[in-house]
């Protein structure tokens, strides 16, 4: 096991089954873990999309999907949860799931992503582009399944406002870590793939150079959050 401490980030290159049961409390997790779909063996190359896939490589760790004994340590050490993928797992009913709308157009890639949450609110819908080189922002993807940093600081929106410790125990390349950094929260990130690690670890520092600032208010138009 390997840690890094990076300002208000603690970063653990490990599995975090073997992690979570040495932590404590924290407020909320926010996370993005296996579906088990395969996409780290670099399926999504023979998928319909505007360009050529990148080659990230193959790798295992999303032959299978998030157990249900972690997901109920997840949900044991926290009192809020955040979990892209629960259509894909034995979830509580939930009256608010944040569905990422990423404007795909024609193709077989899914439209939207969903994240189930146990916040007690509606349903909230976010509208943000991420098909190939059309795409919102200019941020470099690492990673296979990475989510946009926007993405990632719209979620943390929706946590109550005394939430300042966020855990995400599938870290990847760090976004979530990146956004909380840019929302002055505290942060633990857990990644067991070591060359995903390196690069969390990269973005999280330059993020710590970068001024601070507030998460902002979700933007409206006819009610869908932009």
């Amino acid at each position: 096991m390997r840690e890094e401490i990076i300002g208000g980030c603690r970063l653990i290159n490990a599995d975090c089954r073997d992690v979570l049961p040495t932590l404590g409390k924290v407020d909320a997790v926010v996370t993005d873990p296996p579906y088990g779909i395969g996409e780290a063996r670099n399926d999504n190359t023979s998928r319909s999309c505007l360009a050529q896939s990148r080659d990230y490589g193959i790798s295992s760790w999303d032959d299978e999907p998030l157990d249900a004994e972690t997901l109920t340590k997840l949900r044991e050490i926290s009192r809020w949860q955040v979990v892209f993928g629960g259509n894909y797992f034995a979830v509580p009913p939930s009256s608010c799931w944040l569905v990422w709308d990423k404007k795909n157009g024609a193709n077989d890639f899914a439209d939207c992503e969903l994240a189930w949450t146990n916040l007690p609110k509606a349903v909230r819908r976010l509208e943000w582009q991420w098909h190939g080189m059309i795409r919102r922002g200019n941020e470099e993807r690492f990673h296979p399944t990475q989510k946009p940093l926007g993405v990632m600081q719209w979620c943390l929106t929706h946590l109550p406002a005394d939430c300042r410790t966020i855990l995400d125990p599938f870290m990847g390349v760090g976004t979530t870590g990146v956004a909380c950094v840019k929302a002055a929260l505290s942060f633990i990130g857990i990644e067991r793939e070591e060359k995903y690690f390196d690069i969390a670890c990269k973005r999280i520092e330059a993020a710590t150079k970068e001024p601070r600032l507030p998460l902002p208010e979700p933007k409206m138009k006819q009610g869908v959050i932009l």
